[in-house]
């Protein structure tokens, strides 16, 4: 029962930061109806400027700086890339962030070469025991940060006016621009803010127990993908319920491998895509998807 406990904590914490990813796949997606595949790349960015900084100045320092980096990067392609191709097909948008992706995680991928970043967290490999139970300093601390992260989010997306402008865009596009919503913006914030949870989750997917930052990590933006899709594209309750769907059945599946050798190695990777696709076979919009009425 420890053992499920423990494996169970961990996934709710890992869940939980997926559940960041998520949520910038969701924002980009309400403000401009396009799925971000460069998500990967922002994610990297931001943990390679923290990595290559907390020598020189500092983990927290560099921590900010690496968020508002990410934010930086995530700005600059929606202003110099995809407002270029406002107004083009939604699949054309999507495809054209797959080669934004391409280019900034290849240019990132050589700076790196094959070395493992470490971030310079202060949790190190510091451990908390609850009787039988071990779990991670890094996993508590990625749990707060996530849960302040997603509540402060949800404040601001509530009672803001940029919430309240994404909200409009969301709904409808045209009829915001015709009440003043000024899309650009929105569209700008949407990406700036996709881009700093990229790197905060960037940096608990490279603690302890992870060796650090290296090129597979933009990867788990792939893991993400699934909760943001099984929860709802369009649902920002989605991506939190999807992100910790996701984080728990990752653990389980890998905490149980040596149980369920018969079904392969590497569940634990699986699992996630396997849950996806059951829930969408029910339901085809996500749990908490906005299904999509046609007029005959």
């Amino acid at each position: 029962m420890s053992t499920f406990a423990e494996i169970l904590l961990n996934g709710v914490s890992l869940g939980s930061v997926y559940a960041l990813i998520a949520l910038g796949f969701v924002v980009i997606f309400r403000a401009t109806e396009v799925v971000n595949f460069a998500h990967a790349s922002l994610l990297l960015a931001g943990g390679y400027v923290t990595a290559t900084l907390h020598d020189d100045i500092g983990f927290w320092p560099a921590l900010l700086v690496g968020i508002a980096g990410a934010a930086v990067v995530g700005a600059a392609v929606e202003f110099l890339v995809m407002r270029r191709y406002r107004g083009s097909d939604h699949s054309v948008l999507a495809i054209v962030t797959i080669g934004v992706d391409i280019l900034l995680t290849t240019e990132l991928t050589r700076r790196m070469g094959t070395d493992v970043l470490p971030l310079g967290d202060p949790w190190g490999d510091a451990v908390l025991k609850l009787g039988p139970i071990s779990l991670a300093h890094t996993r508590i601390a990625a749990f707060v940060a996530a849960a302040l992260l997603i509540t402060a989010f949800l404040l601001v997306f509530r009672y803001t006016s940029w919430g309240v402008a994404m909200r409009a865009a969301a709904e409808s596009a045209e009829t915001a621009a015709l009440m003043g919503v000024r899309l650009g913006r929105v569209s700008l914030g949407a990406w700036a803010v996709a881009g700093g949870l990229a790197a905060v989750a960037a940096l608990f997917l490279t603690v302890f127990p992870t060796p650090g930052l290296e090129r597979a990590t933009s990867l788990a933006a792939l893991k993400a993908f699934p909760a943001a899709i099984l929860g709802g594209l369009d649902s920002t309750t989605g991506a939190l319920v999807g992100g910790l769907l996701v984080g728990v059945t990752e653990s389980l599946a890998t905490g149980y491998q040596s149980d369920l050798t018969f079904l392969g190695r590497g569940l634990g990777d699986l699992a996630p895509y396997l849950v996806m696709v059951a829930i969408l076979l029910i339901r085809p919009a996500g749990l908490f998807g906005t299904k999509e009425l046609a007029r005959v």
